[in-house]
């Protein structure tokens, strides 16, 4: 199932020898597969250009979690490429064993993320530009949160919704008010935490020891609230892990309107990505500025 070219290139780049390949979940937009090699297994995604360009990102995004050396796991990057006329595009990585949770897990993910957090620059965005899902997202550096926010995160998704006759008129003038509010409702600068970015509860796993692990990041430095905001947005999550994330790191007062604010972001992702079904949610969080 691995194409010739991509196999004699993994072969001399990881210094390995290939013994078997087996398709698993998980790739998403991308081919994914667990290669049995004779010095460890690996995770592989590949694909053509249009998957590959997200690959760097996400590299970049993996590698900027490990380093914060959180409690939590990250598969550690071992190579990346883009695509060349002979074959496609490839990003391997650890391969991590999967498990079943263990006691306390949501503690410690709680526990961890709120130690991830703790890892943070001088200011919001990342070194380069990624992908949420498999859309374009913006990290130009930016010194003020509710700018970054609006122009980085709201803007660009707003565009493309406009562009695919996917935005509603009647949300302008909520969005606008929405713009004007930003800095009452966006604190101007919290600690510029390290972000995955795209935490819904797809994108953990669970160690074969029962730990919790982060994968597909979409990772940028921001508030810390907008990964727990989007924690909620679909659910999956259980109350000791938001009671164990508060109990390492408490919130400001006025959480709740920040993190629709911060869903607001997600959804209007999703209304581009899968079409009319989250109008309906970017209404309601739009409709009080109205």
């Amino acid at each position: 199932m691995l194409p010739d070219a991509l196999r004699d290139t993994l072969e001399e780049r990881l210094d390995v020898t290939i013994n078997a390949v087996a398709a698993v979940s998980g790739g998403c937009i991308a081919n994914a597969c667990r290669l049995e090699t004779d010095a460890a297994p690996f995770f592989l995604k590949y694909g053509d250009e249009e998957v590959a360009r997200t690959f760097p990102g996400e590299a970049a995004g993996l590698d900027a979690l490990a380093a914060a050396e959180s409690p939590l796991a990250v598969p550690a990057v071992r190579d990346t490429a883009a695509p060349t006329d002979d074959r496609p595009g490839f990003l391997v990585m650890e391969w991590i064993n999967a498990g079943r949770k263990g006691r306390n897990f949501w503690e410690r993910f709680g526990e961890g993320l709120a130690a991830l957090h703790r890892h943070t620059a001088k200011t919001y965005g990342f070194e380069r530009d990624n992908f949420i899902g498999r859309l374009p997202q913006s990290n130009d550096w930016t010194d003020d949160w509710p700018t970054f926010f609006r122009e980085q995160r709201l803007a660009p998704q707003v565009a493309m919704a406009q562009e695919r006759n996917r935005w509603r008129t009647d949300w302008d003038r909520p969005l606008q008010a929405l713009y004007r509010r930003l800095p009452e409702i966006l604190p101007a600068s919290p600690e510029p935490s390290v972000l995955h970015g795209d935490l819904w509860q797809g994108n953990y796993m669970v160690t074969a020891v029962g730990d919790p692990a982060l994968i597909d990041p979409a990772t940028y430095y921001g508030h810390r609230e907008a990964d727990l905001a989007m924690t909620e947005l679909f659910g999956g999550y259980d109350d000791a892990f938001y009671d164990a994330y508060r109990g390492a790191w408490s919130l400001a007062s006025g959480y709740d309107t920040r993190r629709a604010v911060y869903n607001l972001y997600h959804l209007i992702n999703h209304l581009n990505l899968f079409g009319g079904g989250y109008a309906g949610q970017v209404e309601r969080i739009l409709r009080p500025f109205g």
